[in-house]
């Protein structure tokens, strides 16, 4: 079967999962954020995507066109350990019922929804929270598969991102037929990641606030290391930690590495390819808080390609089934003349 498959993209960002599912061979029509800032970046990379740079709660659902697979990795804040696990009590925890709003409008349902989140969803409120998300959508006629997946188990890049997957198909055959992805070897290291000839403005001077402790403590050119409050963390796993999007809020809050030149902070570039974006992927000439912010935000793009595929497979499969079937009924009613 060669259908390309119609993707709609709510809380696009800088279109990491629009990336992932590109790269699976889907076509991303049509895509809503409402970072003006990540929309910059987003349109320098999707030239072919109409974007949307509006606040979801303001868009027309007759104004969405209609697609084969809607996708939303709806703000996470509300329900992260980093943020202040307020829940629905948050007006981005709500943002939510807007995917439902859109869902229940459609007269031509998305045959798959996508939904992407911090793995704290899943505990939120005692679990009240996901019971009700999970209610939700079943309501409407979606089966769910859930799951926890690691981009360094499944996307193959050396960060430790714990995510929570949530895959609903309108129809049973389909969910039937798709899988998770299965986990892989890890065969990328944090040297992989790392930019050559980095500008200086990225690493410690001697009077930079914290050096003497950094000195001291960072030995290790294979490591990521934290300022934490009182002291210098190594990531002994080599691994980085997970990408947060207050990166962009503060200097500290950048993984830290040793090279020969010295040590310095991660750059944009390399937080961008510990997300498993194409080295292709372009940056717009903005401030690197934004640049920070808007890759803490985004997916590891090789996760969501990995995922996308497997959707493709179980399509493919309840198609090309209905098919064989319609070809039989054929078969049969011309036989009786």
């Amino acid at each position: 079967m060669n259908k390309k498959f119609h993707v709609v993209s709510l809380f696009a960002g800088v279109g990491g999962v629009c990336q992932g599912f590109k790269n699976a061979n889907m076509n991303v029509i049509w895509a809503n954020e409402i970072d003006k800032m990540a929309c910059v970046t987003y349109m320098q990379n999707h030239e072919d995507t109409v974007i949307i740079n509006k606040d979801i709660n303001d868009v027309l659902t007759q104004d969405i066109p209609d697609s084969d697979i809607l996708t939303a990795g709806f703000p996470c804040q509300s329900f992260s350990i980093a943020g202040y696990r307020k829940g629905f009590e948050d007006e981005r925890g709500n943002l939510f019922f807007s995917i439902l709003r859109i869902l229940r409008e459609k007269d031509n349902k998305p045959r798959v929804i996508f939904l992407e989140n911090v793995k704290n969803l899943m505990t939120h409120d005692k679990g009240n929270t996901f019971k009700v998300i999970c209610n939700e959508l079943e309501k409407l006629g979606y089966l769910l598969h859930v799951k926890i997946l690691n981009s360094c188990d499944y996307g193959n890049v050396p960060q430790n991102r714990e995510r929570i997957f949530i895959i609903g198909f309108l129809d049973k055959q389909a969910y039937e037929c798709f899988e998770f992805p299965r986990k892989i070897k890890l065969d990328k290291n944090i040297n992989d990641i790392k930019e050559k000839n980095v500008n200086n403005k990225y690493y410690y001077t001697e009077s930079s606030k914290y050096y003497e402790e950094l000195i001291k403590n960072m030995t290790n050119k294979s490591s990521i290391y934290q300022i934490r409050r009182v002291y210098i963390r190594e990531n002994k796993s080599n691994l980085c930690p997970t990408l947060t999007a207050n990166m962009g809020t503060g200097g500290h809050n950048v993984p830290l590495l040793m090279d020969d030149k010295g040590i310095r902070k991660l750059t944009p570039k390399e937080c961008f390819n510990l997300q498993g974006f194409p080295h292709s992927f372009k940056l717009p000439e903005i401030s690197d808080c934004h640049l920070y912010k808007q890759v803490g935000n985004a997916v590891t793009v090789t996760l969501i390609e990995r995922i996308a595929k497997n959707i493709i497979k179980a399509l493919c499969i309840r198609s090309n089934a209905k098919e064989t079937i319609s070809n039989k009924t054929l078969v049969v009613q011309n036989s009786l003349f």
